[in-house]
């Protein structure tokens, strides 16, 4: 019996009609039990229902408890509106502008919790009546919140840039993205509520689009990014009608708000499918254009390789549940185009001195990637100081190792030299020499300086003092 229900549900796709009822599929079938829930979404979905209120745990995590992940986080759709939720709930607050969302903190969770979204259509004419109550608190059992009249904006792009129009369940479900992210799970019963088929999708590891895959990148170019990360992360294949349209639609993307490309890009690259997803990219022939600084990686054949190890590191620490630095990603993603930037400053006009080449370099390559993605300060900061510690690397004599052991980005600096080492930019004997270094005892480092250093055997010039009390003719750091 079970055998034959389950062949029923994942037969195929189960489209519907505006006004067709959804698969309700039970726990026998897809064995998510609400103890696989996190508490803070339990209670709230449940603290919700018990008002009156729907409610369901939505989006990525049924997607990732269907795949046998164990999800980042949890969130819930509800009929009630932000103002209802945050009523509800002592420790919440109301956010977005865009769309309005409540975070409820419930313990250690933040759990997002979002009205039902609607399609910008009047409501119903029977619902009509009834809509101008919709925000005037909780109803009884069994009655469901209306959809609000709200504002549903698009530019000159078809990109929507207000969309405060809330709806009701089926609404929500078809404005969702992709059909695997559009499944809704009932804590109550445990069941799975399916309006477009998406458990048969998870199961063919298929990423398919929501109604027409043109107008809906139009709406939002961020999903075509989208569907290149959960295909890389989840390892999907992306459908063709889904597919085929992100080559046209790429340009989209230069509209986007840098500040949310950046958000999409890290997820894209810290995801721990960035070497499966930009892998993909290039086989899509999608690589160029979608994001400015893909464009810089897979166009630089010496830094291809260097960049690919760096992917592969990050994955590695993500799947492992370690933390990363996107400030050093970053670096590392650029750190060629900078090599590249900072040849042309020191030749440029009879030449400037390195480091100054190095700073003005600095200054170029982060410009023109912060005027399309926005890369906050904190991170670029972290850049800066790790790209002008590698020059420091090169000088092993005197106190200047000793000196660049006590620099607060030392660790993070070593780790970019070693990658260095690695992909074969430079020789693999200086990483060794500065793993050996910053784990001897005080005497062999000193041997290893007259041993190791390119300065061996050369006279220590005497320093000179200035007649104000400085020095000159030291072996002081690089500027």
């Amino acid at each position: 019996m079970i055998r034959s229900l389950l062949r029923r549900i994942f037969s195929g796709p189960a489209r519907t009609t505006r006004r067709g009822a959804p698969a309700v599929i039970a726990r026998e079938a897809h064995g998510i039990g609400r103890d696989r829930i996190s508490p803070g979404a339990l209670r709230v979905a449940s603290t919700l229902q018990q008002h009156g209120y729907e409610a369901y745990v939505v989006g990525g995590a049924v997607r990732d408890l269907l795949v046998g992940r164990t999800p980042k986080d949890f969130d819930v759709a509800t009929n009630a509106t932000p103002e209802q939720v945050h009523a509800l709930f002592r420790r919440s607050r109301i956010i977005g502008r865009r769309f309005r969302l409540v975070h409820v903190l419930a313990g250690p969770e933040v759990i997002e919790t979002a009205t039902f979204r609607g399609d910008g259509a009047p409501p119903d004419p029977e619902e009509a009546e009834e809509a101008v109550d919709a925000v005037d608190g909780p109803r009884p059992a069994g009655r469901r919140a209306l959809p609000v009249a709200g504002v549903r904006q698009t530019d000159e792009h078809g990109r929507l840039i207000r969309d405060n129009v809330y709806g009701n369940r089926e609404q929500d479900a078809a404005r969702r993205d992709f059909t695997v992210n559009a499944l809704f799970y009932d804590p109550s019963n445990e069941t799975i509520i399916d309006f477009h088929g998406g458990v048969a999708d998870v199961r063919r590891r298929s990423l398919r689009m929501i109604g027409d895959p043109a107008r809906r990148y139009r709406e939002d170019p961020v999903r075509m990014l989208r569907a290149v990360r959960f295909a890389a992360s989840l390892g999907f294949e992306i459908e063709r009608g889904t597919r085929e349209p992100i080559a046209e639609f790429a340009p989209l993307l230069t509209h986007v708000p840098p500040a949310r490309l950046f958000d999409e890009t890290l997820k894209l690259l810290l995801g721990g499918g960035a070497v499966s997803a930009v892998g993909r990219l290039r086989s899509e022939g999608l690589h160029h254009g979608l994001l400015p600084m893909l464009d810089v990686i897979l166009e630089q054949p010496l830094g291809e390789r260097f960049v690919m190890k760096a992917l592969e590191n990050t994955d590695a620490r993500v799947n492992a549940g370690r933390s990363i630095s996107p400030g050093f990603l970053f670096a590392t993603l650029l750190w060629h185009e900078l090599l590249a930037q900072w040849e042309r400053e020191r030749g440029e006009g009879g030449g400037k001195p390195p480091m100054v080449a190095m700073s003005d370099a600095m200054d170029g390559v982060i410009a023109r990637q912060v005027e399309r993605l926005a890369i906050p300060r904190r991170f670029t900061a972290q850049m800066r100081e790790i790209w002008m510690l590698q020059p420091r690397f090169e000088h092993r004599s005197g106190r200047r190792p000793f000196r660049l052991l006590e620099q607060e980005r030392f660790r993070a600096a070593y780790d970019f030299l070693l990658l260095r080492c690695e992909s074969g930019e430079i020789d693999a004997e200086l990483g060794q020499w500065w793993t050996r270094f910053q784990h001897a005892a005080e005497s062999e480092r000193e041997q290893m300086l007259v041993a190791d250093s390119p300065a061996a055997g050369r006279p220590r010039r005497r320093r000179r003092r200035s007649g104000r009390g400085g020095r000159a003719g030291g072996d002081g750091d690089p500027a």
